[in-house]
């Protein structure tokens, strides 16, 4: 695996006690002068009944509501427009952060690169920056995507590439600083993408914890980065980054990690500890709460409309972990779960992240508003907590299935 780039193979605790104020995000060092009467308003929006919560991440001075707006079709199945009418529909509907990376649009190519910022940056332009929270990615350790660098023949975690990275991104999004900027993948090798088990053979050896914290710290100081976090992070990085930051150095605020009904031991065999809030305070930012569409139950039927659409099926090998038999077979146990409690699938889907404890915001993308509304509603509509029926259910499933998913 060290000779691939990881991307072409292929996120809280007591946090739910969130008051329904819409929270400003005044960057550190910089002079914005608050209004006192938008920071209590209520997020009515186009949910005047049922609004959205908010969650602090970590450590950090953010707000974050509890949906977090994913991008990464902005650019290869959505058009601009496309993109700017999501954008606007999850912000009227209260969610206040959006969540990119240079490497997006997926699946990545050279061609594509940074189209995603640059539909992002040209709606940010009518937005007042102070209410858009825009957390980005820092590529990792990649062999085959060096077109990321002007110069490299593999792209690494060290001084040089973030603050390339960093430059560049901003450049993108024509926004001055970055609310929550986070390493996609690590420096080092880790399993990836559906991989669960840890190959030593594979190891190599990486940029050190400390080097990639004190580019994060020149950067904070110039005010160009608020906060850092993590993604596809295991809890020996998590803990050495925390370890390293003891030495006067920015602490990770947040990890993104795949999360969902089809991918959960990963996070809950001890990441959860790791993160809870009196050890080391870090969010969970989930991402593919609904396992890249398969929860939705569109893929069990291959020869449907909504299949042939599918990401799935547009790229062939894209997730392909999601359409093995065994995940299927174990989607369509949660599908008449749904049913036998009068849920849709991505209710109950979209019920189970946002209930758990230290899951701080799920990360949802869509290819259309009309798909975005649906899971923003489930988000909003189903009832919190899912009743015990329901989770009892779930865990019964979970107990004989655990990940189905897993390479």
């Amino acid at each position: 695996m060290a000779s691939t780039s990881p991307v072409l193979l292929a996120f809280n605790s007591n946090n739910n006690g969130a008051t329904l104020t819409r929270p400003l995000t005044v960057p550190p060092k910089r002079n914005f002068r608050r209004r006192t009467s938008l920071t209590t308003r209520l997020i009515k929006a186009n949910h005047p009944d049922n609004a959205l919560q908010y969650r602090k991440l970590g450590d950090s001075d953010l707000q974050i509501s509890e949906i977090t707006l994913g991008t990464m079709t902005f650019g290869k199945q959505n058009t601009e427009n496309e993109a700017h009418a999501m954008l606007c529909y999850a912000f009227e509907s209260g969610i206040n952060a959006l969540d990119t990376a240079e490497v997006y649009p997926v699946p990545p190519s050279k061609e594509t690169q940074g189209r995603t910022d640059l539909y992002i940056g040209s709606w940010l332009k009518s937005q007042p920056r102070d209410k858009v929270i825009v957390a980005t990615k820092v590529a990792g350790y990649s062999e085959q995507s060096t077109y990321l660098r002007q110069n490299a023949k593999v792209v690494r975690v060290d001084t040089a590439n973030i603050k390339e990275s960093v430059e560049n991104s901003l450049k993108r999004l024509n926004i001055d600083y970055i609310d929550l900027l986070q390493i996609h993948w690590p420096d080092r090798y880790v399993p990836l993408f559906g991989e669960f088990f840890y190959d030593p053979s594979k190891w190599r050896p990486s940029v050190p914890f400390v080097e990639q914290l004190e580019a994060f710290q020149e950067l904070i100081d110039e005010g160009k980065v608020r906060y850092i976090g993590v993604s596809n992070e295991t809890s020996y990085g998590v803990m050495e980054f925390v370890h390293a930051a003891k030495a006067g150095l920015p602490k990770i605020v947040s990890i993104q990690n795949n999360y969902s009904l089809l991918v959960r031991c990963h996070f809950e065999i001890d990441l959860v500890e790791v993160c809870h809030p009196n050890n080391y305070n870090i969010g969970l930012l989930a991402y593919s709460p609904l396992a890249g569409g398969a929860l939705t139950g569109k893929y069990l039927d291959i020869d449907s409309y909504a299949a042939k659409k599918g990401r799935f099926n547009l790229f062939p090998g894209y997730m392909e972990r999601y359409n093995r038999s065994l995940a299927k077979e174990v989607t369509s146990k949660y599908i008449q779960l749904a049913k036998e409690h009068g849920l849709t699938p991505v209710e109950l889907a979209l019920g189970f992240t946002r209930d758990r404890s230290f899951v701080t915001s799920s990360i949802i993308g869509a290819t259309s508003v009309d798909q975005l509304k649906v899971d923003i509603d489930a988000c909003l509509n189903t009832k919190r907590p899912l009743p015990p029926e329901v989770t009892s259910g779930i865990e019964e499933i979970f107990k004989t299935y655990k990940d189905p998913a897993v390479r």
